[in-house]
């Protein structure tokens, strides 16, 4: 391939991301497989490093992450980000109203939207292409943190026309994301964040955009501050004009005729924001026509013609009663505060995280205190301030047990991390919690074992890990507490079923440190039987795509312990599968002479491109990774070979050249 067939192919091939990107993370509509877009991301990958001359800035790989940065560079907005005034009831906002009408001396329409929980930034477009985002800063200077902003996968590098325009949003974490990042670093030891907000911004302020990457962020668009040539004559217009072009605009907002139908729509919110999947704060309510928005113009702070409705703060007092402690299936022990039960955000709250000792210890709470409680990011109940002067003597001050409250094992407190752990793999707490993992959705997915009945049979003892599960029997669990025969033969025919999963499935169930979902697919589809993988090392596993050193010995050390090896064994007693069953990669054909072999290319070569040679040795069997070890079995070198060929020669590795590697496709 020469550099002007590879511009073409990157141009269809940066195409179809886009739109995949769009169709995926905007619309919500995938019209791809995963599978054929990683496959068309390989591409690209592939032909951008044999033609690195050729990487733009708004190609899908730079999303990446790169390079850590040393310092945030400035940036001014040539149009100030301005704040918004605030209303916090129905008088205010019709106040905002007389004074809209008074100002124009017309008939004022508005639009409403909602006003997203998260961190205010600036995307930069020239001729269409994404060429800077920053945060809002003081409003008239913030910082540039494109590199951290073309992470976001709603964010299109490329609009579909070619503008030159500034648009603001508010960029978030979802509280799906949230969640499970904060149980990520609760399991790590590490200090989980209060609220969505507070991720977002900590995630996009990061000098590591890799960090920024593995967030799972999101954006919605909903202003101008600079657009040349635009057309629009009203804030909806230029919402709609805004969708157009591919940027992600929120879908609830709504254009209404009167201050009336503001406020109906302000307070259907206050009920409905718990069923939304991103934290919201308020409404934010605009002027419809620009033409009346100029005309109303701004004061020092913030624009005359805008005003957001903020949400009550949900915040209530309470009685500190307990603080309890659990165990969960890596080990960490977590306090939780037990409250006397208050109302927060229309839910009954009665326990609240208190994360770690040292939160205790910073916050000084004591069982007895009379407590403020409110929901971070309205999510996790959490204790925000002990109220001192409530205080009668009798408080009693709290500190961490030196045992594990289920076990009686002494608690350890590893390297660099906050919270205390129990090392026993036989402690029951972290069995029943992984049990509850094993069976959940993404994992074994056995409906009917929720976290009620999984308590029940620890507690009469019908199972002690998981491959007990599989010995179940219909007498024993008719015994049970509000199972009867319905709910048996179903929950029976559920385990049975689990023993037919994938090989992925198992894996994610078994816990892991580190493998998730993804991961426990990456492992599945490589290596494709449970016996492969438990006898691979870790420099073995460090050659899997996505897979680091560090998620490497951390399956290299649980598949080294013996209990582990006893619980697989087990389970292949009792008819687990431990094959994976999705799409397998090209086994080729039996007289391949890549056939069941590791591959590495290297250097450049005349007639074939990276991509061309990388994808003939899948589809005849064989499997290529990206760095040469013991394990390898040959490579396959062109010119400027450098350290790969120096490190094969070391290992004995047979080396081919381009020519053999051309006489072996001939013959």
């Amino acid at each position: 391939m020469n550099q002007t067939e590879a511009q073409q192919q990157l141009e269809t091939l940066r195409k179809q991301l886009h739109r995949y990107n769009y169709e995926y993370h905007t619309l919500d509509k995938p019209s791809v497989s995963d599978y054929e877009y990683d496959k068309k991301m390989r591409d690209l990958l592939d032909i951008e490093a044999e033609f690195p001359e050729l990487i733009t800035p708004d190609s899908p790989s730079q999303r990446v992450g790169a390079e850590p940065l040393s310092a945030f560079q400035k940036v001014r907005h040539n149009v100030p980000m301005l704040s918004l005034g605030n209303s916090f009831d129905e008088q205010e906002l019709r106040d905002f109203d007389r004074r809209a009408r008074q100002g124009t001396e017309e008939e004022v329409k508005y639009v409403c939207e909602l006003k997203i929980d998260g961190l205010a930034v600036s995307l930069t477009y020239e001729d269409g292409v994404l060429v800077r985002g920053a945060t809002r800063g003081d409003g008239t200077t913030g910082e540039d943190i494109t590199v951290n902003l073309r992470t976001i996968r709603s964010i299109p590098l490329r609009l579909d026309s070619p503008e030159t325009l500034e648009v603001r949003g508010e960029a978030f974490m979802p509280k799906k994301s949230f969640l499970s990042m904060n149980e990520t670093r609760e399991e790590k030891g590490e200090v989980p964040f209060a609220n969505p907000r507070n991720a977002a911004a900590g995630s996009l302020r990061q000098l590591d955009p890799r960090i920024a990457a593995k967030r799972n962020l999101d954006i919605f668009l909903y202003g101008v501050g600079e657009w040349q040539g635009e057309s629009s004559k009203s804030h909806s217009e230029r919402l709609e004009r805004m969708k157009e072009l591919g940027l992600k605009t929120n879908p609830e907002w709504k254009k209404c005729e009167t201050i009336d139908e503001v406020i109906e729509y302000v307070n259907s919110w206050v009920e409905r924001r718990p069923d939304l999947d991103y934290e919201i704060d308020g409404i934010v309510i605009k002027v419809d026509r620009l033409d009346q928005q100029q005309a109303l113009g701004f004061t020092a702070k913030s624009p005359r013609w805008a005003t957001a409705y903020k949400f009550p703060a949900e915040e209530a007092v309470t009685k500190l009663k307990d603080i309890e402690l659990s165990v969960g299936r890596t080990g960490v022990v977590t306090p939780t505060a037990i409250l006397e039960p208050v109302q927060v955000a229309g839910t009954t709250v009665q326990r609240a995280s208190l994360h770690n000792e040292d939160l205790i210890r910073e916050k000084d709470i004591r069982i007895g205190d009379t407590v403020i409680i409110k929901k971070a990011g309205d999510i996790i109940p959490e204790v925000v301030r002990v109220l001192d002067d409530k205080r009668s003597g009798e408080e009693e001050p709290f500190s961490m047990p030196e045992y594990c409250p289920e076990c009686e094992s002494k608690l350890v407190r590893l390297e660099e991390e906050v919270a205390l752990r129990c090392i026993n793999p036989n402690c029951k707490a972290q069995l029943r919690e992984g049990l509850i993992h094993f069976v959940s959705r993404n994992a074994m997915d056995i409906e009917g074992l929720g976290e009620k009945v999984i308590a029940q049979l620890f507690q009469e003892e019908l199972i002690h890990n998981i491959s007990d599960l599989y010995k179940l029997n219909r007498e024993e669990l008719l015994q049970l507490d509000r199972m009867g025969e319905k709910s048996v033969d179903n929950l029976l025919k559920a385990i049975e079923a689990s023993k037919e999963n994938s090989l992925e499935k198992l894996l994610f169930g078994l816990g892991i440190r580190y493998v998730g979902t993804k991961a426990a697919s990456t492992l599945a589809q490589e290596f494709g039987t449970i016996d492969s993988l438990m006898e691979a090392d870790v420099e073995r596993l460090v050659q899997v795509p996505e897979i680091g050193e560090k998620m490497a010995d951390s399956i290299a050390r649980y598949f080294d312990k013996p209990q582990v090896t006893e619980l697989i064994e087990a389970l292949k007693q009792s008819g687990i599968n431990m094959e994976y069953k999705g799409t397998k990669l090209n086994e080729g054909p039996e007289d391949s002479p890549f056939k069941g072999k590791t591959v590495v290319l290297t250097g450049k070569m005349e007639n074939f491109t990276r991509s061309e040679a990388k994808n003939i040795v899948q589809e005849l069997g064989g499997k290529v990774t990206g760095s040469v070890s013991k394990n390898t079995d040959l490579l396959i070198a062109g010119e400027d070979a450098g350290s790969k060929y120096s490190k094969a020669e070391q290992l004995g590795v047979e080396i081919w050249n381009e020519e053999e590697f051309a006489n072996a496709l001939d013959n």
